[in-house]
């Protein structure tokens, strides 16, 4: 993908040029006669057919969308993680609208792991010298920690301090390391060789009232991470005391002689949770080219989720409803993923139950996640590995989607800039069994450059959303700006490839750019963005 840089020469957005936005598509050879519209300049199909076809981007709709989910938050603890009871009220929002709007509803359901922590853990030394480690920082809960509140003596486990040059600790992993053990005391034990789930269980033998695992300490192990913060499961609810996780630096300051903690944890297991993803089926098209779009509808438990990610389910969801009545040449499908923050688990879920055929029916996936971040940029996802970062292209017909909405935002004058398929959202398994995919992003935890300031405005040096994955990623944390170019692009998209006589991969067309009016404010320029989510958990 190559990086581009355009400024806009408007002002700000006002209240009234985000309440509706006509969107004007150039569509593929012979669409605009399904459409029953007329062509201009030779390209463009004209606006007046586009009204009359209802492909018009209601900002104030997707607004409404995203109140909802935040009232829906509100009414359900502060979050809509998956699991909850929160979820099931945006599951239920959610389908009952496409159900309204004459769209085939199905909820999968599907089982998943799940884990919270109810209240904010903590651990804090009392002794030598009084110090608050600080979550998701110094240390977080292991996933099945069991609860508890203790105030105890350290005492380390066959430690091996300072760490060898290679991974060797085999800390906590015989019941013979806790020979001697005061029972009581809370366990400090080093990552290494067997599953945290043993070192667990056998410390709770032992008489532990709690267990401190901290990295093992290794500096030049790449990509492996042997001193920062790993996030690691215990696997199964197995230990009743709590359990935390820790850099190898906080785990090597406890490591001292005399030393005291306070050790808070107040979590809920259930390994056989239920959950559910929303599925719906447009009642036109052929049914053997599916054109997806798809978007995760849980948040995090630690907030309401309104930006990660109520924003790609707005977008995806208020599409779906101006396409209601839209007869279309290929058959529309909108996934909305339960348990994406936990893994992708429900795309996975859905792909892997997929028959052969029902795969190669699906022609392409476009992906949502996080499109009104407030800090933001305009990243299109790299399906030709052109930026030559990270990731390799994508499946044959990824480009063509990039390459589509490259085009979009060249026509409209909105900057843009590549990201790059890291696996972290729920594009991951539609390309891992080769179907073309793509999307947009709009920044989550990554900082924004001094050259991204420029071209989007905003900060440099600041994360693109710093209420990601936090209590404050509320309806206050949406970018109207960024919101509106992105909701042009998603309708657009969809408009175009459900006309389309070909689709990405094979004998795919090559679109013109959809082209919207141009929006206040964007801004232009170009730079690198960091990757999305990550939900990487480890074991060992």
């Amino acid at each position: 993908m190559r990086a581009r840089a355009r400024r806009g020469l408007l002002t700000a957005i006002t209240a009234a040029s985000v309440l509706a936005l006509p969107v004007v598509v150039p569509l593929p050879a012979g669409a605009e006669a399904d459409l029953g519209m007329s062509r201009s300049a030779g390209t463009r199909a004209t606006e007046p057919g586009l009204r009359a076809s209802g492909a018009a981007v209601n900002i104030a709709a997707i607004k409404r969308h995203l109140e909802q989910l935040q009232k829906i938050a509100d009414a359900n603890g502060g979050t809509r993680a998956s699991g909850t009871p929160g979820h099931e009220a945006s599951v239920a929002y959610v389908a009952d609208a496409l159900r309204s709007a004459g769209y085939q509803v199905t909820l999968q359901e599907f089982e998943f792991p799940f884990f919270r922590d109810i209240t904010e853990p903590m651990l804090k030394r009392v002794s030598p010298e009084a110090k608050t480690y600080v979550r998701k920082v110094d240390f977080r809960t292991m996933t099945y920690s069991g609860s508890g509140n203790v105030t105890a003596p350290v005492q380390g486990v066959d430690l091996v301090l300072p760490p060898s040059p290679r991974p060797s600790s085999t800390s906590g992993c015989e019941a013979s390391d806790f020979a001697g053990f005061v029972s009581g005391n809370i366990a400090l034990i080093q990552r290494g060789t067997c599953p945290f789930q043993v070192k667990a269980e056998l410390a709770q033998a032992a008489g532990a009232s709690g267990v401190i695992l901290f990295n093992e300490g290794q500096s030049d192990l790449i990509p492996d991470d042997r001193r920062g913060l790993m996030g690691g499961t215990l696997g199964a609810p197995t230990t009743t005391i709590p359990v935390v996780a820790t850099t190898f630096a906080a785990g090597e300051e406890l490591a001292a002689a005399g030393t005291t903690v306070t050790l808070v944890t107040n979590t809920e297991s259930d390994p056989h949770r239920r959950t559910r993803n929303v599925l719906a089926e447009s009642r036109w098209g052929d049914p053997n080219k599916i054109v997806m779009l798809g978007a995760h509808l849980d948040s995090v438990a630690d907030g309401p989720g309104v930006n990660d990610n109520g924003s790609g389910t707005a977008g995806i969801l208020e599409t779906a409803l101006t396409m209601r009545d839209m007869r279309t040449r290929n058959r529309l499908r909108f996934a909305f993923w339960g348990a994406e923050e936990l893994g992708l688990l429900g795309s996975k879920h859905y792909v892997a139950g997929l028959p052969a055929a029902e795969k190669a029916k699906i022609k392409m996936y476009l992906n949502f996640d996080m499109i009104a971040s407030p800090n933001h940029i305009i990243g299109i996802y790299d399906g030709d590995n052109s930026d030559a970062t990270g990731a390799p292209a994508g499946p044959p017909g990824s480009d063509q989607i990039e390459k589509f909405f490259e085009d979009h935002f060249t026509r409209s004058d909105l900057p843009y800039v590549g990201t790059d398929f890291t696996g972290r959202s729920d594009y991951g398994p539609f390309i891992g069994v080769g179907i073309p995919s793509g999307g947009l992003f709009t920044g989550a935890e990554g900082i924004k450059t001094a050259a991204e300031a420029a071209a989007f405005g905003g900060q440099a040096g600041v994360a693109y959303d710093v209420c990601y994955h936090k209590a404050c990623d509320t309806i206050a944390n949406i970018n109207d700006r960024a919101l509106t170019a992105n909701a042009g692009a998603i309708t657009a998209a969809a408009l175009a490839y459900a006309r389309s006589r070909k689709l990405p991969g094979g004998d795919a067309a090559v679109f013109s750019a959809p082209v919207l009016p141009v929006l206040p404010g964007l801004g232009g320029g170009a730079a690198g963005l960091e990757p999305d989510h990550d939900h990487a958990v480890v074991s060992r």
